[in-house]
């Protein structure tokens, strides 16, 4: 998993559970102390932040059990995989584009860092140069051309190359 993704879940994992562990139980002691629970507006919003809360966190825990599952070196070499750089023809649009495929973490299409889990990431997944992804968009079918790939294997080699060179 990369590390500033960890960071990031992690950071939001503490910031919650510190809310859910201090600040709600004294947001809800205090509602409670106001009187009858039944028309008691502070004290449902805070019951109802908690349940976001716990809920939020099971997410972010189950994602972080996903994300510390994936295992390099079932990353095909050859195709296009999690952190593979790929640059495509798309016909519909007459232009190259370059995405990256990344988590849904670190997703950014107009960076073109697109999620694995996103059409244009599940079409393109397991291709390889000169396949072509159809994709389909609220707005119609879309083909890509896989133009070059450079797996997230290649991107390891090179910067391994690049810092024995120095």
């Amino acid at each position: 998993m990369p590390e500033h993704i960890k960071k990031k879940l992690l950071e939001e994992i503490k910031q919650l559970e510190h809310e859910l562990a201090h600040e709600l139980p004294a947001e809800i002691k205090k509602a409670a102390a106001l009187g009858d629970l039944s028309e008691n507006a502070e004290y449902h919003m805070a019951k109802q932040r908690q349940e976001f809360v716990n809920a939020r966190l099971g997410q972010l825990k189950r994602r972080m059990a996903e994300l510390s599952l994936v295992n390099l070196s079932n990353i095909p070499h050859d195709r296009i995989a999690f952190g593979s750089t790929v640059e495509v023809f798309d016909t519909s649009k007459d232009e190259k584009i370059e995405y990256k495929l990344v988590t849904s973490e670190e997703s950014d299409v107009t960076n073109g860092l697109i999620s694995t889990t996103s059409p244009i990431g599940r079409a393109l997944i397991g291709k390889q140069v000169g396949d072509i992804a159809t994709v389909v968009t609220p707005s119609g079918k879309r083909e890509l051309e896989i133009l070059k790939l450079t797996t997230i294997h290649d991107e390891a080699a090179t910067a391994t190359a690049d810092s024995t060179e120095q």
